[in-house]
């Protein structure tokens, strides 16, 4: 695509439309002792609910904390829900024991694999069908696994269509290898997260592992993947056929699955379903296109029935030296990333462009600040660092209209801060990060990772908070624990038959909109 024609498009752009630009965050963290292990202790209850608060939850683990941002216009306001979420979670650990957050996105030292504590929610048949998924995780894919935390940014523009969100999915899953150079934070792992499996790690100290050269750790070949889900073609090319191959893989029972029984002899359950996949969310990627979904609908329905209404990038780590995981300035650049995928040329994808832009993101993740690092291109071979320079090139545009239609410097500021890391690839976190394990104790990831979360301890607790902030969020975690209460007396339906029919391939699909006479 020419320079001109992306000039025209991005012209074609209302400034309504600019201002319209919506973003959230989630954000994963363990909670881990003073020592820095993880925390065997039950979601704390003045934190409210971890099924229904709709800002403090859990992910995987009892022991992850799930931190949700509301849709934001503003990038600030944005970031001060989520300092403000943070600061009163602290609040709550330190009266409860002490626990901290773990700043980094590769797990803390970490006990057997069974004895990491799966999430609970409760009694409910929602609650409970939470907890069972979780338990087939496990039992496919290992509980170390799903301890690694990340970033996911929720981000739509107004007026955009499913052709228009599934052309920016396929041209970031081709350009997403530098934001894992330019954000990837961890090149470094406890050896106690690969005990017991092959790697190709090198040993920095007696309990850490790490590759020289490394970005992401987490989204190469340790973090989540599965051969069983590379057997699912994926197409994303329109949401007909994405729908298409989900259905698929979430009604296609599976062997290894079918092996493992939903139900052990014991009557307790192994997992929802014996499908390649039990549900929507266990399908990796990442970027998915999203749909706010109604009580006891599936995500996979409400596509189909309404379209894509955001998308949810999944690729980002947690940045260790920002209290949050995430600042204002990397959100501003991931914008301006996003807006490019949606302007430029975005040709339909194939198998063997898929399948190459695997090898990208493995070779990336693995090598991204190697010297002469080439990924593939088409039936071409390209050096990252042509590439990458020529993708922040035809940024500029984008950064400077957001400037002059949001006032201000701070689009091409961030923009700017990438193009300094990647011409200095040392300053990179995942360079930082190696660097500061260097001088660590006992050159460790956990003890660099340790002293991370005591500085982030105090940071927070140390901002100005309001008594009614603090009696805000009380009010809100009471609230949640009542509507779990509620949820649980209301539930009448034994839960195998709630099972069944939740997992049921018919609820995939809308039924047949009824024609106007």
């Amino acid at each position: 695509m020419t320079a001109n024609a992306l000039h025209g498009r991005l012209a074609d752009l209302a400034p309504e439309r600019l201002r319209g630009m919506r973003r959230g965050v989630e954000k994963e963290s363990l909670r881990v002792r003073a020592a820095g292990t993880l925390a065997a202790t039950p979601h704390p209850e003045a934190l409210g609910s971890a099924l229904t608060h709709s800002r403090i939850t859990t992910d995987y683990s009892e022991a992850q904390l799930e931190l949700i941002t509301g849709a934001h216009r503003d990038v600030l306001a944005c970031e001060r829900e989520l300092l403000q979420i943070h600061q009163y979670v602290y609040r709550v650990l330190r009266d409860t024991g002490g626990e901290m957050l773990w700043p980094a996105s590769m797990p803390c030292g970490l006990p057997t694999d069974e004895t990491i504590p799966i999430g609970r929610y409760g009694t409910s048949n929602i609650g409970r069908a939470k907890s069972v998924y979780r338990m087939g995780l496990a039992h496919r894919y290992g509980r170390r696994m799903q301890t690694i935390s990340g970033i996911h940014y929720n981000w739509s523009m107004p007026g955009l269509g499913n052709d228009e969100y599934f052309g920016l999915i396929r041209n970031f899953r081709r350009h997403s290898f530098l934001l894992l150079l330019l954000f990837g934070a961890s090149p470094a792992v406890c050896a106690s997260f690969v005990e017991g499996r092959e790697h190709h790690l090198q040993q920095a100290s007696p309990h850490t592992l790490m590759l020289p050269h490394a970005t992401s750790l987490r989204m190469g070949r340790l973090g989540y993947q599965s051969d069983a889900q590379a057997s699912i073609a994926v197409s994303y090319n329109d949401l007909e056929g994405y729908a298409a191959s989900l259905h698929e893989a979430l009604t296609r029972p599976y062997p290894a699955y079918e092996a493992i029984g939903v139900r052990n002899p014991g009557g307790d359950y192994n997992q929802l379903a014996t499908t390649l996949l039990q549900i929507e969310n266990e399908f990796y990627g990442t970027i998915r296109p999203k749909r706010v979904i109604r009580p006891g609908e599936r995500p996979l329905h409400a596509l189909r029935d309404r379209g894509v209404e955001y998308v949810e990038v999944r690729c980002m780590d947690l940045d260790p030296f920002v209290p949050a995981g995430i600042q204002a300035q990397t959100m501003r650049f991931l914008d301006v990333f996003l807006l490019h995928c949606l302007l430029a040329d975005s040709p339909p994808d194939t198998r063997d462009e898929i399948a190459a832009l695997a090898r990208n993101q493995h070779a990336t993740a693995a090598r991204g600040r190697e010297p002469g690092l080439v990924l593939e291109r088409g039936r071409t071979s390209v050096p990252l660092a042509q590439w990458g320079a020529e993708l922040l090139q035809a940024f500029e545009p984008i950064a400077a209209r957001l400037d002059r239609v949001f006032g201000g410097g701070e689009y091409r500021a961030a923009l700017q801060a990438a193009q300094a890391g990647f011409a200095a690839p040392s300053s990179l976190p995942s360079a930082r990060v190696l660097a500061s394990i260097e001088v660590a104790e006992a050159c460790a990831f956990t003890a660099f990772a340790q002293r991370q979360a005591e500085r982030t301890r105090e940071h927070l607790l140390a901002l100005p908070w309001s008594a009614q902030q603090q009696a805000d969020f009380e009010l809100e975690a009471r609230a949640s624990l009542a509507e779990q209460t509620r949820l649980e007396a209301a539930d009448t339906m034994p839960f195998e038959t709630f099972r069944q029919h939740y997992v049921a391939a018919e609820r995939l699909v809308p039924a047949p909109k009824r024609k106007v006479a």
